[in-house]
Parts: structure tokens; C-alpha cells; sequence
């Protein structure tokens, strides 16, 4: 009788450590799929930004994957680096200022051939003259498969003068490298080895 009852504690004993095991299992479950759970709702919560509408009601904009806008934001850097080294005034600050702009957003390469056209006397020849000078990107060709990125740009450049307009064609190259984004550099890119593949007039128009 004696050996009969250590027997049921025995067995007692067992079912208790069975139902702890079976226990401790299931809230190592329950607290694994609720942090994970927590995990996916920040995340999802992340890509959302609330806009306020002229303060008045809050709008839910869905944010989209950085690298998914990255060719984009490199064409516009090109380009805005373009539009600010290759468009001048007759007035020297104006050219400084921008060409200040510019050089914020490239390498010394840049700069090499600023300081080559300036030694040259063609921004006093702008100034003197009293010449503008414009451009147009066309086109901004990236190659996306190998880093640094190669760029190809094509642009048409007009040089405004008060007898006539000449038109020319401007091809230029570049390698891009990511950095890190400024308010002088919002897109987060940098422009090396910077060079004019072809600079020719194409057409003059009297005025």
C-alpha cells in the first residue's frame, strides 16, 4: 500500500513537471510572436509620415524605400550642378555665388576647370561683355549597374549676347559617388572627375 502511494506521487510529480514544461513553452510562444508582432507594427507605422493640412486636418502619406528614388535623386543632382556651373551673368558675384553652389556638390575636378576657364579670361570676357549664358539639360544618362555610377549628360548651352544668341551643344561626363546629404547637398551625391566631352556651336541667331 505504502509502495502504491509513492508510486501516484511519483507519477503526480511527473504530470506537474510536464504541465510547467508545456506551460513555460507556450508563454515563450505567446511572448515571441507578441514582440514580433510589435516588431511589424513599428515597422509599419514607420512608413507612414502625417502631413497637416493647412492646420486643419492630418493627412497619412505612405514613405516609399529610399533606394527606390536614388536614380532620380541623382539625375536632378546632375543636373542642378549643370544648370548652376553653366549659367552666367554679367556680374561677378553672381558668378562666385554660383559656381560656390556648385563646387559644394563636386570634387576639385569642378573647381580644375573653373580656375582653367578663369585663367583663360572667359568669365571677364562674360562680365565685359555683357553676355548671359544659359543651358538646357537634355538628358542625363546613368549607369546604375557599376559604383562609382558613370554619367553621361547632354545639354544645349546659349550664349546671349545683345547682336546674336549662339547655340551649342555640350556633352559632359562624371562618375557619382553617394555622401552624405546638406543643405547644400540634399541629394546626397558627390560628382567626380568631372570633364567636357564636347563644347561646339551648333548655331548663332542675330538678333
Amino acid at each position: 500500500m505504502e509502495f502504491k502511494t509513492l508510486r501516484n506521487i511519483e507519477n503526480s510529480f511527473k504530470q506537474i513537471r510536464l504541465y510547467a514544461i508545456v506551460f513555460s513553452f507556450l508563454c515563450i510562444c505567446v511572448v515571441g510572436f507578441s514582440v514580433w508582432k510589435s516588431y511589424s507594427f513599428a515597422e509599419q507605422q514607420r512608413q507612414k509620415v502625417y502631413v497637416l493640412d493647412n492646420g486643419k486636418s492630418l493627412m497619412v502619406a505612405l514613405s516609399q524605400d529610399a533606394n527606390i528614388n536614388r536614380p532620380v535623386e541623382a539625375r536632378e543632382h546632375v543636373r542642378r550642378f549643370h544648370e548652376l556651373f553653366f549659367t552666367l551673368a554679367p556680374d561677378k558675384n553672381a558668378i562666385e555665388n554660383n559656381m560656390k553652389r556648385a563646387f559644394d556638390m563636386a570634387d576639385k575636378s569642378a573647381f580644375d576647370y573653373y580656375k582653367d576657364l578663369s585663367e583663360k579670361g572667359y568669365y571677364n570676357r562674360i562680365i565685359s561683355g555683357n553676355v548671359q549664358q544659359r543651358i538646357e539639360v537634355d538628358s542625363v544618362v546613368c549607369n546604375f549597374d557599376n559604383y562609382p555610377y558613370a554619367i553621361k549628360t547632354y545639354a544645349r548651352q546659349y550664349i546671349i549676347r545683345s547682336s546674336n544668341v549662339t547655340k551649342r551643344s555640350l556633352v559632359t561626363s562624371c562618375l557619382l559617388i553617394n555622401s552624405v546629404r546638406s543643405d547644400n547637398n540634399p541629394q546626397g551625391f558627390n560628382i567626380e572627375k568631372f570633364s567636357v566631352l564636347e563644347n561646339k556651336d551648333i548655331e548663332v541667331v542675330d538678333r
